[in-house]
């Protein structure tokens, strides 16, 4: 397995509110993991809220847990940590407001596992770029039923409306996903400053191109700010190099 991380301010940002975290090697039962968060509520705020984020799931996912499968850990985890940042927020006039957006993977044989709230996203390259993970947003939810129009001038003002987040309630639902690799799935997690600025098309010419990792993530962040570079941008490629009898 190779994966590469990258965060960036982006062009109009004086801080990066956005905190990333990687490991390939074993953390805790998880044999590997990959977590993202994008902060929300303010100046310091949300710098405060994915950072805490990060390093609670770290610290939780650090320890053993025989007892659980991984969607369970992964569960609990985002259960303590939402509850702990929740918490914390409501004891701080400063942090009132707070929140944090989320998507985490962990590979374990040829499973990818994925937990994610709001509009951080995953997506898998194989015969072309798909989003597996679903957007917790307002412009979403009004597609869903059949209000707007995706890529409309409406969905794209209200786009950065996210209707769930990690730490602006006692309790918060995830979304699970697990989904069954091949022999040359590359992963692609990021937030929404890139999302929001490099299309799908360019994102998968960038991946597909003969560039290590470190180069491919490096440009995926140079052309979101070549792009206006409006928001923080992050991005963590993997490379599972999964073989066809890994269970």
């Amino acid at each position: 397995m190779q994966a590469y991380a990258m965060t960036d301010v982006g062009m109009n940002r004086s801080m990066n509110q956005d905190f990333i975290y990687f490991s390939t090697e074993p953390v805790g039962s998880l044999d590997n993991l990959f977590i993202l968060a994008d902060g929300m509520g303010g100046h310091n705020a949300g710098d405060f809220a994915s950072r805490f984020v990060v390093e609670h799931l770290e610290a939780f996912f650090g320890k053993q847990y025989p007892d659980k499968d991984v969607h369970g850990i992964l569960k609990e985890g985002i259960r303590v940590v939402n509850q702990d940042l929740y918490d914390t927020a409501s004891r701080n006039p400063l942090l009132q407001g707070t929140g944090s957006t989320l998507v985490l993977a962990t590979i374990k044989g040829s499973v990818l596992y994925i937990a994610n709230i709001g509009d951080s996203r995953l997506y898998l390259l194989r015969e072309e770029l798909k989003q597996i993970t679903k957007d917790h947003s307002y412009v979403e939810e009004m597609v869903a039923l059949g209000k707007m129009r995706r890529g409309s001038r409406d969905y794209m003002e209200k786009k950065n409306i996210i209707t769930r987040a990690v730490g602006t309630g006692r309790n918060v639902e995830a979304d699970l996903f697990a989904t069954k690799l091949r022999p040359g799935d590359t992963i692609l997690m990021c937030s929404d400053g890139l999302s929001n600025m490099v299309d799908e098309f360019e994102m998968e010419y960038i991946i597909r191109s003969e560039d290590g990792l470190k180069q491919k993530t490096e440009s995926l962040v140079e052309a979101a700010n070549r792009s206006g570079g409006r928001d923080n941008i992050s991005v963590i490629l993997i490379e599972p190099q999964v073989s066809e009898v890994s269970v």
